[in-house]
């Protein structure tokens, strides 16, 4: 990838975890009467066929990572644990009360935060708690955050009992410079233990997440920890780019001066070679910064075309309906989203006076739908069409119009009704997502939200 190609494409933009992306949400025209309607809509649309999704935040964290985007509470006081299950189940009630038919859950995430703050036996009343009042899918697919320093085999073994198959260990980077510069000291013998256990025990997919871009780190350092992880062989590896948005996030990314970062150009050199390193290791780019084994459901899922990505990140399979649980969690109908609130206080009040902690949210009109199908199909399978009427918009044609330059420049192949990115175009594709997208062409911020695409 050449320099002029980083420095011409490398502008700030979204992830596209959700298309309108939560910026443009429309907050004003927003009501959870809308949302829980929404929601009733898709839920009696596609239970029965498909199943759900859940997403369940689990914040707490004993101690501050200094590249973390994530909403958190620090905290050591492990008493705290009890009472937010609590609030979780209540949360779950709530909205069983709204679906009044029995759902069927497909996907789990517990996400955090530290998931693996919590005790197994917490997790146990948590998860029992859920299952109490739905169906399990036989095509379930499971999966938890570890953290490599804190996740025991008790953790481990409880949360395989329930149907856990897959998990996902925090690493970024094994060099100790880089280590203490984000906050996260972990020994690369403590990340073999907990995947030599998981294997043991017998999850089939076992997931590390590096990072690139962070401070203090060099190429050296990159090829050090992917040499490092092919050494353990995980079947899936996240190979995320460092999100730099203290003005976001506040105090705790200013741990370090933005000097002590790698350049755009830098940035990038240390992802295309980590990215041909865990190539010629066996595994397959898939979507955007994930690589998979052969052997693993995202691969597949992936040449099977059923690749989906919500808020929980790339999924293997698509359910229509995701509910958010838990503080800041992000539900999905379809047709609607919905944040919960995010403040631990403020979850917590609503949650006492019997309320939907929901506090802010966006309905899709049609447009939006139409958008979010090529948003997605971008993402997960690197390439889109409008030969259906209902994936025509009105403004395809001024769309087409913007990527004259990505054509030239070799990113994309542009025809008629359909679009496909090429494998030098595979690192802009936020770039050409960002063509798509009307709500941020039509309202361009004033202030900087997003990080950098490259």
């Amino acid at each position: 990838m050449t320099v002029s190609l980083i420095q011409k494409y490398n502008v700030a933009g979204p992830r596209y975890t959700s298309y309108p992306t939560v910026p443009y949400w429309d907050n004003e025209s927003f009501s959870n009467d809308k949302w829980l309607n929404s929601l009733k809509r898709s839920f009696h649309e596609s239970n029965k066929t498909e199943g759900i999704s859940l997403y369940i935040h689990l914040p707490f964290c004993e101690s501050l990572c200094t590249f973390c985007g994530c909403h958190k509470r620090i905290t050591k006081r492990h008493e705290m644990e009890s009472p937010y299950i609590d609030a979780v189940l209540k949360e779950w009630k709530l909205y069983l009360d709204v679906l009044q038919e029995k759902p069927l859950i497909k996907e789990i995430h517990l996400g955090g935060g530290t998931p693996t703050f919590f005790k197994p036996e917490e997790l146990k009343r948590l998860l029992e708690g859920i299952f109490e009042y739905a169906d399990i899918a036989k095509d379930k697919e499971f999966s938890f955050e570890g953290h490599p320093n804190n996740s025991t085999e008790t953790h481990l073994k409880v949360l395989y009992s329930l149907g856990f198959e897959r998990v996902s260990f925090g690493v970024q980077d094994y060099s100790l410079k880089v280590q203490k510069a984000i906050h996260r000291i972990q020994p690369f013998e403590n990340v073999k233990k907990v995947t030599e256990w998981a294997r043991k025990i017998g999850y089939k997919s076992v997931s590390h997440d590096l990072v690139f871009g962070l401070p203090f780190q060099t190429l050296d350092d990159v090829l050090f920890t992917i040499d490092k992880t092919n050494s353990l062989h995980p079947d899936r590896i996240a190979f995320y780019s460092y999100a730099h948005v203290p003005w976001i996030k506040g105090s705790g990314q200013r741990g370090f001066d933005e000097s002590n970062l790698p350049s755009g150009e830098e940035k990038r050199l240390l992802y295309e070679t980590g990215k041909k390193h865990l190539i010629d290791a066996g595994y397959v780019e898939i979507g955007m910064d994930h690589f998979a084994l052969p052997t693993d459901s995202m691969y597949k899922s992936f040449e099977t075309n059923s690749l989906h990505r919500n808020f929980m990140g790339y999924t293997a399979s698509k359910t229509q309906v995701m509910i958010g649980l838990g503080m800041s969690s992000i539900s999905d109908s379809w047709y609607g989203f919905a944040q919960n609130e995010k403040d631990l206080e403020d979850y917590y009040a609503r949650i006492q006076r019997n309320e939907i902690p929901v506090f802010r949210g966006h309905i899709l009109n049609e447009e939006d739908l139409i958008i979010r199908q090529h948003i997605l199909n971008l993402m997960c399978h690197f390439n889109t069409s409008w030969e259906e009427d209902k994936m025509y918009t009105s403004e395809i044609e001024s769309i087409k119009s913007k990527l004259n330059e990505m054509v030239s420049d070799g990113l994309i192949e542009l025809r008629e009704k359909s679009i496909r990115v090429t494998n030098e175009g595979r690192p802009f594709v936020r770039n050409l997502c960002m063509a798509f997208d009307l709500r941020l062409q039509r309202n361009i911020p004033n202030t900087k939200i997003f990080s950098m695409t490259v």
